[in-house]
């Protein structure tokens, strides 16, 4: 069956064990508004303002090492975890609706539910 996916967040992992001054430096420092200090509630998540046509910027506080990592959003999560399983991608740990993989690069990303609707720009279709 046929599905759909495109890039949809660069995710700032932050070791970190309060998320706010980082928020507020990434948003200085990329020039994008504050648009949630605590998208969930739980001081785990913050999201800056992208326009409609780029990425999401989503910082997110990790007991891991800080670094970079994409999500990849699909309609289908499972048909597009394993379509990158077929090119070589390592499915890691289900977590609630998405997949943590791992690229052949040893890189993490994730695959995730559509984030915006519509989905916009910049759709890949798969068969």
């Amino acid at each position: 069956m046929p599905h759909h996916s495109r890039l949809s967040t660069f995710v700032l992992d932050c070791e970190v064990d309060d998320l706010a001054p980082h928020v507020e430096f990434w948003s200085r420092a990329l020039g994008k508004r504050v648009e949630s200090a605590d998208e969930d509630g739980d001081g785990r998540y913050a999201r800056l303002h992208t326009e409609v046509d780029e990425p999401i910027l989503l910082l997110q506080k990790v007991p891991h090492a800080s670094r970079i990592h994409l999500d990849i959003e699909a309609d289908d999560v499972e048909a597009e975890a394993e379509r990158l399983v077929a090119l070589g991608a390592r499915k890691i740990e289900k977590v609630h609706t998405w997949w943590v993989m791992e690229a052949p690069s040893g890189h993490r990303f994730c695959v995730v539910r559509q984030q915006r609707k519509p989905f916009g720009p910049y759709l890949n279709r798969w068969e």
